[in-house]
């Protein structure tokens, strides 16, 4: 079995507190058509290079009933940076247009199989995961991008089209796991293409 959830798999279910003070859930989203869970942290500079991109993106297709949720499932004993109020920090001062959320048992990063930081992961509407991997092709240095694989997914999906690339390896930090050195991985955690 892969470690990371694969095409055509249900959304796993959650329960994590977001910098709004709100705890959401699947059902949180439920009015929306899609829905983009996608593992994200304060400090990474993959996140950090292409939040501005993920903003843009995020706009875009808000008003097609696109909702987004950042999960941060960082150990914030590995990484500081990465703790709650840390979170509520970073959301004050840039105002992401998406619900971002802590993992603190990273529970919900093992059932997703969240590799890196940034990690996607776009559902149809019963739910179904649809596309995984990156967002762009090159998240630290976006200047130097040439594919903006989750516009692409997105694109198709909100048109009715089916996803042409369904799958593509996440570029970013790894997920920073609880007692572990900053750079392991599950050993069945490899890539996904």
């Amino acid at each position: 079995m892969s470690f990371t959830l694969e095409i055509g798999a249900p959304a796993p279910d959650f329960s994590l507190k977001a910098t709004d003070g709100q705890t959401y859930s699947l059902d949180s989203f439920a009015s929306s058509r899609f829905l983009v869970v996608f593992f994200t942290c304060n400090h990474c500079p993959f996140v950090t290079g292409s939040d501005e991109v993920t903003r843009k993106t995020v706009e875009k297709f808000t008003e097609q009933r696109v909702a987004f949720i950042g999960i941060n499932s960082n150990s914030e004993i590995t990484h500081p940076n990465d703790s709650y109020a840390n979170m509520i920090v970073r959301m004050n001062e840039q105002r992401f247009p998406w619900v971002y959320a802590r993992d603190e048992t990273q529970e919900t990063a093992k059932a997703y199989g969240a590799l890196r930081t940034p990690h996607f992961y776009v559902f149809d509407e019963q739910r179904r995961l649809v596309y995984t991997g990156r967002g762009v092709d090159n998240p630290r240095e976006v200047d130097k991008m040439t594919v903006n694989d989750l516009d692409n997914a997105l694109t198709e999906l909100v048109s009715g089209q089916p996803v042409s690339v369904p799958l593509t390896n996440p570029i970013g930090c790894n997920v920073k796991w609880d007692g572990q050195d900053a750079h392991w991985m599950p050993a069945e955690a490899c890539d996904l293409v």
